[in-house]
């Protein structure tokens, strides 16, 4: 095989099907909180299904976790899984837009 021809790539099994994303508040002016949470799934480089999660306290960059799957139903499932978790505990879609003070 040259490296000068294109290859024809017909293999889109290790794509990630759709775009999963997510990203909740939860406020609470009364005990100062004010916190974000955020997921979404993406492909790796080797094309396995990686689930990043991303928390804190708004304004702040907070922490990240990446949790690696060998197929996408299996990061799909935990995403709904924490999904559920997280609207139970109180957060919910962002409702305002917030303007950055200079």
């Amino acid at each position: 095989m040259s490296l000068d021809v294109a290859a024809p790539c017909e293999d889109h099994a290790g794509m990630i099907s759709q775009p999963y994303q997510l990203y909740v508040e939860r406020m609470d002016p009364a005990k100062n909180m004010a916190r974000y949470y955020a997921m979404e799934i993406e492909q790796t480089m080797f094309g396995e299904a990686c689930l990043i999660r991303r928390w804190g306290r708004i304004g702040t960059r907070g922490q990240e976790k990446h949790h690696v799957f060998e197929r996408e139903e299996e990061a799909v499932h935990l995403f709904l899984e924490l999904l559920k978790q997280k609207r139970a505990r109180g957060y919910r879609p962002r409702t305002t837009l917030r303007y950055l003070q200079s």
